[in-house]
Formats: C-alpha cells, sequence, structure tokens
C-alpha cells in the first residue's frame, strides 16, 4: 500500500492533478531578492564579440528534473507527491555520454500542522519524507501549490548541487563541469576554474537602455561583454555574458540565447571567446523533439532524457479525458 492509498483510507479525497508549474519550462534566472543589476568588467559598454565553433574539451554535464502532482485532499488542503532526480553524465574519448553521479528522491509534501489528526498520522506513518509547508489559517489552496512549487525546487537544488560538488572533486585536470542552471548558487562551484552555468530561461535582466537592447539582440555565433551579475540569486559572486546559438531575427527576442556563468577571474575574461567557441558547438546535434531546442545544448538534452527515461510514470499528466462519465 501507497502513502497517499493510506492517506485516502484514512479519510483523505483522492486526487490526480498535475499543476501546470510542474510540466515545463523550466526555471529560471529570476529570484526574490534585490533587483538584479550588472558590473562590466570587459569594456565601458556593452560590446559583441564574434565566436567561432571550436572542439570541446573533455567535460562533464550536469542536469535534474522535478515532477509533482496532487493525490488527495484533506478538506482543502493539498496533499503533494513529488519527484526530484540529478544527474552527471561524462563525455568519454569515445564520444559517449555515461552516467558518473545520480540520485533520486521521492516525497511528500503537506501542511501537516493544518490536517486532521487521523489524516496526518496515516501520512507520517507511512511516507519516511515528508516536508512540511507552513501556512497560516485561510491560506488559500493555489497560495499551497506555489509554496509546494517552492519546496520542490528546493529539494532538485540542494540534490544538484550536492551532485555537481561532489563531480567536481572528481574533475580531470583539464577536464569542464557544465551545470544546467545558476553557477552561483553553491561557492564551490562559483569558485571552480573549469565550471560553467548555463542559463537558457531569463527572467533577470542586467541592464538597461542600449546596454540591454545590444545585450538581447546579440547576433547568432556572437557573446557580449564579460560582466559581473548583481542581484538577490547572485549568491556567489560570479562572472557571466550572453551567447547567441541560433538567428532570432523571425523568431523571438530571446531565441537561441544562453547565459553562461563562471568564475569571478580575470582569467574567465580572457578565455570566455574560446569558452563560447566550445559551448557554441555544443549546439550540434539538435537537441530536438524538445521545444526548447534553440537554448538547449545537446550534452544537457542527453542528461535530461536519461533521468526522465528513469523517472516514475504515475506523476506524468493522464492522457485519459477527464470528462465526467454520463453513462451515454
Amino acid at each position: 500500500m501507497t502513502w497517499w492509498d493510506a492517506l485516502v483510507r484514512a479519510g483523505a479525497v483522492p486526487a490526480s492533478y498535475v499543476p501546470p508549474a510542474s510540466m515545463g519550462g523550466g526555471r529560471t534566472d529570476a529570484d526574490d531578492g534585490a533587483e538584479p543589476g550588472a558590473d562590466l568588467v570587459e569594456g565601458d559598454a556593452v560590446e559583441v564579440h564574434a565566436v567561432a565553433p571550436s572542439a570541446s574539451p573533455p567535460a562533464s554535464f550536469l542536469d535534474g528534473i522535478e515532477q509533482w502532482k496532487v493525490v488527495g485532499y484533506d478538506g482543502v488542503l493539498p496533499v503533494v507527491r513529488a519527484y526530484v532526480a540529478a544527474a552527471v553524465r561524462r563525455r568519454g574519448e569515445d564520444r559517449r555520454l555515461r552516467t558518473t553521479f545520480e540520485g533520486e528522491r521521492d516525497f511528500a509534501i503537506a501542511p501537516l500542522a493544518g490536517m486532521t489528526p487521523e489524516r496526518r498520522r496515516a501520512l507520517t506513518a507511512h511516507c519516511p519524507d515528508v516536508v512540511e509547508i507552513s501556512i497560516e489559517a485561510g491560506t488559500q489552496p493555489g497560495r499551497m501549490l506555489e509554496l509546494a512549487r517552492r519546496a520542490v525546487d528546493s529539494a532538485r537544488q540542494a540534490l544538484e548541487r550536492d551532485l555537481a560538488e561532489r563531480a567536481l572533486a572528481r574533475l580531470g585536470d583539464a577536464e569542464w563541469l557544465v551545470v544546467d542552471g545558476l553557477l552561483s548558487v553553491s561557492g564551490k562551484l562559483a569558485g571552480h576554474p573549469r565550471a560553467l552555468g548555463v542559463i537558457k530561461s531569463h527572467g533577470a535582466q542586467f541592464f538597461t537602455g542600449m546596454d540591454l537592447e545590444r545585450a538581447l539582440t546579440v547576433p547568432a555565433g556572437h557573446r557580449t561583454s564579460v560582466f559581473r551579475a548583481r542581484g538577490g540569486h547572485a549568491r556567489n559572486e560570479v562572472y557571466s555574458w550572453y551567447l547567441r546559438l541560433w538567428p532570432w531575427q523571425g523568431n523571438d527576442l530571446l531565441y537561441g540565447l544562453l547565459r553562461i556563468e563562471a568564475r569571478a577571474d580575470r582569467g574567465t575574461i580572457a578565455t570566455a571567446t574560446g569558452t563560447s567557441g566550445w559551448l557554441l558547438a555544443e549546439r550540434a546535434p539538435l537537441a530536438t523533439p524538445d521545444t526548447r531546442w534553440d537554448r538547449l545544448l545537446y550534452p544537457i538534452h542527453d542528461v535530461e532524457t536519461y533521468l526522465k527515461a528513469r523517472a516514475p510514470r504515475d506523476l506524468l499528466a493522464s492522457r485519459a479525458s477527464r470528462l465526467p462519465r454520463t453513462g451515454t
């Protein structure tokens, strides 16, 4: 018997609802902290530099996934089942990617203090891993789902950070670690000379005026000047720049646009064009059929595909009709 079956036996109403927030789009680099900004460390204004694709060095790639859905209600209090997983896959001399580190966590999220005693006991007795979300009296169910989303994201981030730091300890002398997401969430990652963060969802804007226009209209095969990222999301100091993989004209302003994070060091500026060159080469083969293929490096796509193939199938949105059965 699963813990959600035990919860229903204790009187909870069964549910099978996958919120839109759990199904896609990925995370952005936006944060609830201070307003983001930038200090240029290369030049006096945002400039554009040509980049040529180049051979990739030995590298490992890290990505993670998250899935969650409401499996029951105690009154109007949603109880969520969540799953997060992450992996590091290293590219060998034969160019094939092989898993070196991986981890997963399958857990419940619930407002335990607000639940009825019998349903709280059923949940905690049958589920060894419960994350409690704190709510005030009168908190709306929609707000609880947002708190659940944050709890899932926090769990995924912690797992990714743990695997990344373990992978750093095993990197070869010339090997790189490329992380899908912010490098600045970890002091060890942010301070490593061969660690890169690749951000493909742009919730934070670091410039204004003409600098913003130059940054977001950088042509394909070009990068911007390097800058120091400021703001609530930058928990550890990093240098950053924008890199365009594919032409955006006729598509969208953010089409094919990545933001790269690297160690805050003068050496990062000197090697930014070369680093961008081998990252540019990682756009092939195309990461299709993923809808984000224009901003998704193929090795990152490979890691995500690996993880999704091993994830629980019952956490996905059902394709069955949700229309009521009328008997006609």
